[in-house]
């Protein structure tokens, strides 16, 4: 006769809705490519430590642990079974929020949620949710251990930086994510679309006991993490003052925030090497004022649109003199010639100023190029001459510093062939 397998307790807990809520807004991340029902749920935990979310969809995996409050402490998260429920994720958060309804925000928040196996209690309600068979969820493989610590606002900054180049093009999947390198004390971030390259470094902590810390000859940590995910999970870190880990391991990157892990399974291949591409000298550096720049494109862009022509390029041009305009580039030759643009001040810090001189630009990838130095009232635009004979056109570099090889963030931007 064959032995039954031992049946599993299913999860009790009590939890304040507010933090419970906050910690399944979270669990979500790891829900938006579940192919089956079973992922489609959160598999919740509990011990007499407290209870653990946990959900996975193979490319993002979430873990939060609400720590069981000492006794008196209000809201009190309080276990009184040990066991584990498998319930659908948006079912039960609708559920929760059903419950609380008509009360005010703090109410709310306060709200005591009793979980007993598939029954939802309030103080006012009890209703019964879907629960699937804990065996049917597959659960995520355990993280690597914390390679370093970054500071989470810093990372956000970054981020937020370079995302915007990654591409979205699903045929080249090796384009569409952030290339993430730990070397030393520095986490490298970068992008690509073909059309332009990001890199933006972030300040790390070494973790002491990490064996990359320890080695002799520590070689760089990296991931090739899809650019989707970490776009969803940057709305996470723009809310957290403290510290991030990372950790680099065999089946993904991990971020761990406070009592949160997110593993984010890597794209197979890595990003052209950026050191080639970016130039050690250029021809002239100066300095652009962002504020004017970006005034000035939104009329171009305007004028690009109101004349139905939505993929001409802006020019950049440098008169005679060497005053700089920013117009769009559209109509006719004869036109175009007519056109003036608005002038943008400009500083010429090194090299010679440019002089009857034009560079063609996508207004969208500019303006992504201005947007990213917000905290900064100029942006150094950095130019090499075309070479004699060549038809390749030199890129732009724009960076923070008067310098080419300026570190914190750089931004490569092939510019346009117009006819």
């Amino acid at each position: 006769m064959s032995q039954q397998p031992t049946p599993i307790a299913t999860a009790h807990f009590t939890a304040p809705y507010g933090p419970l809520a906050d910690a399944l807004t979270v669990a979500e991340y790891g829900t938006v490519c579940a192919p089956t029902p079973a992922q489609h749920c959160v598999l919740i935990e509990t011990d007499y430590t407290g209870l653990t979310l946990r959900t996975h969809d193979y490319e993002t995996a979430v873990s939060i642990t609400i720590p069981a409050s000492a006794p008196g402490t209000v809201p009190a998260t309080v276990l009184t079974q040990t066991g584990a429920s498998l319930l659908p994720l948006t079912q039960l958060k609708k559920a929760m929020a059903a419950m609380v309804a008509g009360e005010t925000k703090a109410t709310a928040t306060r709200t005591t949620i009793t979980l007993d196996g598939d029954l939802l209690i309030t103080d006012h309600l009890a209703v019964p949710v879907t629960a699937l068979p804990v065996g049917e969820f597959v659960p995520a493989h355990k993280p690597a251990p914390i390679a370093a610590h970054l500071d989470a606002q810093e990372l956000h900054r970054q981020l937020q930086r370079v995302l915007p180049a990654a591409g979205t093009d699903d045929s080249l999947p090796v384009l569409t994510g952030v290339q993430m390198t730990l070397t030393g004390r520095t986490l490298t971030l970068s992008t690509t679309d073909r059309y332009r390259f990001t890199v933006a470094d972030v300040p790390a902590t070494p973790h002491p006991d990490h064996p990359q810390t320890t080695a002799a000859h520590p070689g760089p940590l990296t991931a090739l993490v899809p650019a989707s995910v970490l776009n969803r999970l940057s709305k996470h870190l723009k809310t957290h003052t403290g510290t991030v880990g990372i950790a680099f391991g065999t089946f993904g990157l991990t971020l761990t925030v406070d009592a949160t892990t997110i593993t984010i399974r890597e794209l197979d291949g890595n990003l052209p090497r950026y050191g080639a591409m970016f130039p050690t000298t250029v021809d002239t550096s100066l300095t652009l004022h962002r504020a004017t720049a970006q005034r000035a494109l939104k009329k171009c862009r305007a004028l690009i649109t109101a004349k139905g022509e939505r993929d001409s390029p802006v020019t950049l041009r440098w008169d005679d003199h060497g005053t700089l305009t920013l117009a769009p580039r559209i109509g006719e030759p004869e036109e175009r010639a007519r056109i003036k643009g608005m002038t943008i001040a400009s500083t010429t810090l090194a090299g010679t100023t440019p002089t009857a001189r034009e560079v063609h630009a996508n207004p969208a990838f500019l303006r992504d190029a201005l947007d990213a130095f917000a905290d900064s009232d100029t942006v150094t635009l950095h130019l090499r001459n075309p070479k004699e004979g060549s038809t390749n056109l030199p890129p732009l570099l724009f960076t923070a510093g008067p310098h080419p090889t300026a570190t914190d963030y750089r931004h490569l931007l092939m510019p346009v062939r117009a006819s």
